[in-house]
C-alpha cells in the first residue's frame, strides 16, 4: 500500500508540475501578443501623427516629421524583408546581422529627430537639419540596398524553380503524347508451336491384307468343327 501511495503521490506531483509549465507558457505567449499588440498600436500612432505633421506643420518642423517618417518606414520594411526569408534561405543571417548593426543607428537618429521635434529655437532646427537629412539619407540607402538584394535573391530562386518546374513538365507533357498501341491479344496470346502433319490414312484398297486372314474366313476352327459334329476332328 505505500509503495502504491508513493506512486499516486508521484503521478500527483508530475501532472502539477506539468500544469505549472504549461500555465507559465501561455502567460509568456499571452503578454507576448499583448506586447506586439501595443508596439503596433504605438506605432500606428506615431506614423498617423509624423504624417499629419509634414502636411499641417509648415517649415523646418514639418521637415523633422517627413524625416523621421520615411526613415521609419525603410528600416520597418527592410527589418519585415529580412526575418521573413531568413528562415528559408540561411545564407540571409549576415544580413541580418548588418541590419542590426545599421538598426542601431537608425534608432539614434530617430531619438534626435524626435529632440529635435520639440526644439523650441528655429535656428537650431535649420542648422541641424541639414546633417540629418544626409544622416538619413545614408541609412536609408543601406537599408534599401538590404531590402532590395534580399529581394532579388528571392526572385532568382524563384525563377530558378519554375524554369525547372516548367521543363519537367514538359518532360511529362511529351511522355504522355507518346505511347506505342498495344495489340490486346498479340500482346497477351503466344503463338503455337507448329505441329508435324500426320500421315493422312490410306484407304482400303492400299491396305495389305493379313495372311491367312481368307482361309480364317474360310473354314471354322477346329474346336468350332468339333462342336458342330459333336467329336474331335479325324475320330471314327
Amino acid at each position: 500500500m505505500e509503495a502504491v501511495a508513493v506512486i499516486i503521490a508521484l503521478i500527483f506531483a508530475v501532472l502539477v508540475a506539468l500544469a505549472v509549465v504549461a500555465t507559465v507558457r501561455t502567460v509568456k505567449a499571452v503578454k507576448r501578443g499583448v506586447d506586439r499588440t501595443v508596439t503596433q498600436a504605438r506605432r500606428t500612432v506615431e506614423d498617423t501623427r509624423l504624417k499629419a505633421r509634414q502636411y499641417t506643420v509648415p517649415g523646418a518642423a514639418g521637415e523633422v516629421a517627413q524625416l523621421r517618417l520615411s526613415l521609419r518606414t525603410t528600416m520597418r520594411a527592410t527589418q519585415e524583408a529580412l526575418r521573413l526569408r531568413a528562415p528559408e534561405d540561411p545564407s540571409l543571417s549576415e544580413s541580418l546581422a548588418l541590419f542590426e548593426r545599421l538598426s542601431a543607428h537608425g534608432h539614434e537618429l530617430d531619438d534626435d529627430l524626435r529632440r529635435l521635434e520639440t526644439e523650441p529655437s528655429r535656428e537650431r532646427v535649420d542648422a541641424a537639419l541639414p546633417e540629418m537629412r544626409e544622416r538619413t539619407e545614408r541609412i536609408r540607402q543601406a537599408a534599401d540596398s538590404l531590402r532590395w538584394a534580399a529581394q532579388d535573391r528571392a526572385r532568382r530562386f524563384s525563377d530558378d524553380d519554375l524554369a525547372d518546374l516548367s521543363e519537367q513538365i514538359r518532360m511529362e507533357a511529351g511522355a504522355l503524347r507518346h505511347w506505342t498501341p498495344v495489340d490486346a491479344e498479340g500482346a497477351t496470346s503466344t503463338p503455337e508451336p507448329k505441329r508435324e502433319a500426320e500421315p493422312s490414312p490410306e484407304p482400303e484398297s492400299a491396305r495389305p491384307a493379313i495372311a491367312g486372314q481368307d482361309m480364317w474366313r474360310k473354314d471354322a476352327r477346329p474346336w468350332e468343327k468339333w462342336q458342330k459334329n459333336g467329336h474331335p476332328e479325324g475320330t471314327s
